[in-house]
Order: C-alpha cells, then structure tokens, then sequence
C-alpha cells in the first residue's frame, strides 16, 4: 500500500456523506472471538478479494485483537497495491479490553498512533470512540475533542462513535453538537438493524439522529454477531461472550425451518433484508457515493466475513440488491428481496414474538471497569 498520499490541511474534508463508501469490509471477525485461530484465517486471500470487488473500505478496531495487525499485513502483502488515496480505513479507539477502557486525551492519541503504525498508513479516514456506553459523557467529550486534534494535525479525517444501546448513541451525539457546537461525522451502531432487531429504524431514533446533525449513520453487524446464522452462536466461540439470553439464541435458530423452507439459509435471507432495509431506511443518514445513481442516497453498511465464500455470497446479494433497487429485474414473479421481505413480516416477526427488537443490556449490571477512564453512571 502506497503512503504517497496524505489528505490536505489547507481546506476543510468534504462532507461525509459525499466520500463513503456504501459497503465496507469489517474485520471484527479477525478475531479470536469469532475464529479460532485468527492467524491461519486467509485474511490476505479476503482482502485481496474484496479490493478486487472494489470493496476499498475496511473497519477494525485495537479491541478486535490481532485484526489491525493482520488487516495491515493483508494490504502491505497484496502486488500491485492500491493507492492509499482509493482505500477508505476505519478504525477505533478507547476501548482496550473486555472491561477496559482508555478515554484518556493520551490514550486516545496513543492509540490513534498505534493504529497508524499497524495500518501502515500516514492517516486514517474515520476513526470512533469505541463503546461509548461503558464510559462517561465527560470522558467521550474529552476522547472527541482529541480525535478532532488529530484531525487538525491531518492524522484523521472523520471522527465518530459507535457503541450498542441506541439512546446511549442518540444522547451523546447531542451533548457533542450541544457542548462543541459541531456535530459527529459518524456513528456506528451494531446489531440494530436485522431480522431479529428493527430498532434502528424507528422513526423517533432517526429523529434523535437528525436533530444531532449526525453526517452519516452506519449499520454494522447484519447478522447480531452470529446470531442469525445456520451454525449460530452456540456452536461457535461467540457462545463464550455472546450477551444473547439462552431463549433469543433458541428463537434465532427456530427461523432457519421459515427461511430453509423458503429457499434461503439464514444468513442469506439476514443479509438480503438488512442491506435492502438499511438501504432504504438509512439514506436520510446515508452516502451519495451510492451506486443507484445521482441524488440517491443509500444507507451505508459494514458486512463481516471470515473467508472468501463469504465474501463472495454477500457480494452477490449485495449486487442482487443494488441491481433490484435501481429498477433491474422486473417481471412477474417476486424477486429474492420480495420474497424475504414478505417471510420477515408474515413468519418471521410473528414466530420472534416478543423476542422482536429484543435488547441486551450493555454493560451488564455486574460489570465492573478497569482502567483510568471513568465508569457510565
């Protein structure tokens, strides 16, 4: 990867909005959370893939443990590198552990610095507070306040947070337009917005989000962290560390019969729902750097993978998906969407039950902090 390229200090970045890719790898999965060795994963073959697609936008973080390493090794390794001006790098910081968490100004830098070194690149293009729900109003302004220093000094592009609990995320955007006078580039939210958890799209959120001045508002985590997938999470190394209670894990495995016998796996119908919804429901927050064409915005999302076939499989409904909303395909018989938009609101819903946009609590209520920055009260 090329460092030749560095963004200019002499003006103000483009809006968000206008630069964003609308799909972006995420490499949580380069984990040991989700694999279990995430040394002999093809992380290489995956990246290699995915710039190949003209997929040049990837999200990690320092908490996903070897991710950043390996995510930086994959670019430096690829022949024929791309310039560093057509890739799009996510990362995050804050957040060291488990239960620990650096908020500090220095730990913020320090770790906008390690990243740097990792992703062997001289800037990052958007970097959040990682998991802001674990920590304090204070310490995330403190931690913004650092990251757009880092921005002054051409270290970064964009800042945002990202995090669970949507209130958490609504009212820190406000404090931050309230407190600083401008609003968050970006806020990422997980497993919000799929087949099992709608929240993200309820209309008083997006509000929230609005009357914040929020730029861009991402979707990640399509499949709730493995939850709606054929293995799903209990024959996994999620079933460790997933915060789903034992009857949701149960209720998520209960719809591969609904979708099996509609001629989907899971995920597959899990995808195709959530980038079409978000899509949709997200273009009030989303990018213009959408491949439906001038003036159609479309919710931005960040898909996991933890090998080349499942690049290659969300790939194609993405294509299916870009392809079915730029008017592509029409005919007499539904098309997959269709289809899988009908099973959501006839079977899936109603076999969810109360289970539908269901919430962890996060943190849980005996967790307990470590580290210099201060608990969420």
């Amino acid at each position: 990867m090329s460092n030749s390229t560095t963004p200019g200090d002499s003006a103000p970045a483009p809006a968000l909005s206008s630069v964003l890719p609308p799909l972006i790898v995420g490499t949580a999965t380069f984990n040991h959370q989700y694999v279990t060795d995430p040394q002999t994963m093809p992380s290489t073959s995956i990246v290699s893939r995915a710039l190949s697609l003209g997929l040049h936008a990837f999200d990690t973080s320092p908490y996903y443990g070897p991710s950043e390493l390996l995510l930086g090794a994959a670019l430096s390794a690829i022949s024929n590198p791309p310039p560093r001006s057509s890739l799009f790098l996510i990362t995050k910081a804050g957040r060291v552990g488990p239960t620990n968490f650096d908020y500090t100004p220095a730990g913020i830098r320090a770790s906008v610095e390690r990243s740097l070194d990792r992703l062997h690149t001289p800037y990052l293009d958007l970097v959040y507070c990682h998991d802001v729900e674990f920590v304090s109003p204070e310490d995330v302004l403190a931690a913004v306040s650092e990251l757009r220093k880092l921005r002054d000094e051409g270290k970064i592009r964009y800042v945002g947070i990202s995090g669970y609990p949507l209130p958490v995320l609504t009212s820190l955007a406000k404090l931050v337009l309230k407190e600083t006078g401008k609003p968050l580039d970006a806020v990422l939210s997980y497993s919000n917005f799929n087949l099992q958890n709608t929240s993200l799209g309820n209309p008083s959120t997006l509000d929230a989000f609005r009357d914040a001045k929020v730029g861009v508002v991402l979707n990640a985590s399509i499949l709730s962290m493995g939850l709606l997938t054929t293995r799903g999470v209990d024959a996994a190394p999620m079933a460790a560390w997933h915060p789903a209670p034992r009857e949701l894990r149960k209720a998520c495995t209960d719809l591969q019969r609904i979708t099996v016998e509609a001629g989907f796996r899971l995920e597959d119908a899990s995808i195709r729902w959530a980038i079409d919804s978000w899509a949709g429901a997200g273009a009030p927050f989303g990018t213009e750097n959408s491949p439906l064409g001038p003036e159609r915005k479309m919710g931005a999302t960040v898909i996991g993978v933890s090998s080349v076939d499942e690049l290659e499989a969300t790939w194609k409904v993405w294509h299916e998906v870009v392809n079915e909303r730029r008017g592509g395909g029409a005919g007499e018989a539904p098309s997959k969407t269709e289809v899988v938009r009908k099973l959501a609101e006839e079977h899936i819903w109603p076999t969810l039950g109360s289970w539908k946009d269901y919430t962890w609590s996060s943190p849980d209520d005996d967790y307990v902090p470590t580290g210099p920055s201060r608990p969420a009260k």
